[in-house]
Order: C-alpha cells, then structure tokens, then sequence
C-alpha cells in the first residue's frame, strides 16, 4: 500500500509542478502553444502504446472499445458543461469560441490521470512492479498539460492560489486512484482493466483534438506540428523502459 502512495504520489507531482512552473514566469503565447504541442505527441504516444494497445493486450477488444467510447462521452459532455460556464459567445458545436481552454485542459487531466493512476496501482498489487513505461508516460504528459492550462486560466483573470488549489485537488484524487487500484486490484479483471485503458485512451483523444492540438496550432503556428512529433517520440522512447 505505502508503495503505490508513493509512486501515485510521484506520478501526480507533475501536475502540481507544471501550475508552479506556470507562475514562476511569464509565458509568451508561442511557448505555450510549444508546450502544449510537445505535450500533445507525449499523450498520443500514451494513447497508443500505453492504453490501447495494453488494453487489447490484457482483456477483450471489446471491453477496451466500451470503454473507449464512454471516455469519450464523458469528456464531451463534461466539456460542454464546462465551456457554457465560460461562454462568451457561442461558436462550434460543445465548445465557445470565447471560453479558455484552461478548464478544458484541467477536466483532461482529471479524467484521464484517473484510469491511468488505477491502472498503476493495480500492476503494483498484481506483482508486476512499477511499470517505467506507464510511469514515464502520465510524468511527462501531466507537466505541460498543468503549464499551459493554468497559464490560460491565469490570462483569463483567474487567481493563481485557486489554479493551485484546483490542480492540487486533481493530484490527490489522482494519488487516491492509485492506492484504490491497488486495494481492488484482486476483484480488476483482464476486461476490467482493459475497459479502464480505453475509457482514459477516449477521454485524451477527445481532449487533444477539442482543445490542446487547436490551442497548440494557434499559438505556435505551423512549427506545433514538429514539436507534436518530437514529444510523440520523445515519450515512445523513454516507454521502452519498463
């Protein structure tokens, strides 16, 4: 149990220390779009090697498939709710071209770090260690989803001690994720986890194309695209340790 604290809490530090990192400086609009594109190649590597390809491999497709659209469900509609709470002006369908994308990025790393973080502390109690690979993966995709969204909540007016307090609430609940999987990790079948890795691997990939890769785009220019790549092969490359 103190092991799966400890590594949850490792995990979840980034999210934490990306926000902190996010008021140490100003952050000019074309390095958060940077950011964010790195961040986005290091979460489209975790959606393929570390979700749903884990999740086929260890349960039935079609558990992975049930889970993979009921994350993405929940992401849009919570997202949707969220947007209309920062309307400005109605735009494309589930989003408002005037609300920030702070929020959005946040409600991504709530909702995906959740099934991430079970999944952990259920290989932990099976016996098959720390997965390096997974480790790795929620490490490095939490830390510029954390800058950037609270650099955009900070731009749109709000106070720096309610973005600290959000993203400390996510990381505890995270943290509390991980020591849950581990406690029921004796009742979490194949087809559970399974449905876990695709409900976390259909949550980022709404995320990614709704808010961060447009928010990238927009930022950045055309150089996102590269820095997409460089994260995406980044993160696959340190996933080969496990």
């Amino acid at each position: 149990m103190a092991a799966s604290l400890g590594w949850g809490a490792l995990a979840a530090s980034s999210l934490v220390l990306g926000a902190l990192l996010a008021f140490a400086r100003r952050w000019p609009g074309r390095q958060v779009g940077l950011v964010l594109a790195f961040g986005a190649g290091a979460l489209i590597s975790a959606v393929s090697f570390e979700l749903a390809q884990e999740g086929v491999a260890i349960g039935d497709p079609g558990s992975t498939a049930l889970g993979l659209a009921a994350g993405a469900l929940t992401y849009y509609v919570a997202d949707g709710l969220i947007a209309r709470g920062f309307s400005t002006g109605r735009g494309r369908s589930g989003r408002s071209t005037g609300s920030s994308p702070g929020p959005a990025l946040a409600l991504g790393a709530f909702l995906d770090g959740i099934p991430e973080q079970l999944v952990l502390g259920i290989g932990i109690a099976a016996g098959e260690g720390v997965s390096a690979s997974l480790l790795v993966a929620i490490f490095v995709s939490n830390l510029p989803e954390a800058i950037g969204s609270a650099t955009e909540m900070r731009k749109a007016g709000t106070g720096e001690r309610v973005i600290l307090r959000l993203w400390g609430v996510v990381a505890v609940i995270c943290v509390l994720a991980t020591v849950v999987g581990y406690a029921a990790a004796d009742a979490a079948s194949g087809n559970l986890r399974a449905g876990i890795d695709g409900f976390a691997a259909g949550a980022l990939l709404v995320m990614l194309i709704d808010s961060m890769i447009p928010e990238a785009t927009k930022q950045s220019g055309r150089v996102a695209g590269l820095v997409t790549t460089l994260g995406f092969a980044v993160a696959a490359g340190l996933s080969s340790v496990s």
